[in-house]
């Protein structure tokens, strides 16, 4: 192997810390299984509503299957944050179906909130405080140490933020008149379609912001060196004593 194929010091952090961002967000925004367990309600909600017109069956079915994904969750004691939310929102959607009946408000519920999330990720990124960076830190054990002492990762963050809020403000724009125009089926199987991609390409274009980012700052790390220091301190103090 010559000078030029052995990995250097900056490749092997730079391959670290693209490593550790794929974990990160791999864990915070819960992976495969969490996507499925995003995608599978509404799914099944529009291919019964599809087959029978029925709003009851198709809702029935939606809320059932979203709550054996949190049982299934619960009995291997894995973490269920990502199945809770998923029948949170069915839930929402069912109870605004079931009230109004009209079957594609089962879908406005998420809807508002992908709209409302696109406008925090914006604000905040405006405001300087980006939402990505308050999901994130505590997953990179930084906390918001990015704010003040890691101005590249600060940079990152907001970047990261606006890209998510432009794509779900996108995927808004798309939804929203077919809720006012397109029927059921046709806004069901649309926010089926609709419901990975734009995902992927956030969590995508996260990663590559993050990755060529500053490396984080491990606050934890960082109070348990000064634990362990104190505690050294007041052992030599004792000795000296």
């Amino acid at each position: 192997m010559t000078s030029l194929d052995k990995p250097t010091t900056e490749d092997t952090s730079a391959n670290d810390t693209r490593a550790v961002t794929e974990a990160a967000l791999f864990e915070a925004f819960g992976g495969v299984r969490g996507m499925v367990e995003t995608v599978l309600p509404g799914l099944l909600f529009v291919s019964i509503y599809t087959v029978n017109k029925d709003l009851h069956m198709s809702a029935i079915a939606a809320l059932a299957v979203a709550l054996v994904m949190v049982v299934v969750r619960l009995v291997m004691k894995d973490t269920v944050k990502h199945a809770f939310s998923g029948v949170f929102g069915v839930a929402f959607g069912v109870v605004f179906a079931m009230m109004t009946g009209n079957a594609k408000d089962f879908y406005l519920p998420g809807m508002l909130y992908t709209l409302g999330l696109a406008l925090a990720y914006i604000v905040t990124a405006m405001a300087g405080v980006p939402l990505i960076g308050l999901m994130l830190g505590p997953v990179f054990k930084e906390n918001l140490s990015w704010r003040t002492r890691n101005p590249g990762r600060k940079k990152a963050y907001t970047k990261a933020s606006w890209a998510w809020g432009l794509i779900l403000l996108g995927k808004s724009a798309i939804l929203f008149p077919l809720y006012w125009w397109a029927d059921t089926t046709q806004l069901g199987w649309v926010l089926v379609v609709l419901k990975i991609p734009p995902f992927l390409l956030a969590v995508y274009l996260t990663w590559v912001f993050l990755a060529k980012a500053p490396p984080p700052i491990d606050v934890f790390a960082e109070m348990e060196a000064e634990e362990r220091a104190e505690e050294e301190r007041k052992a030599a103090a004792s000795a000296g004593e």
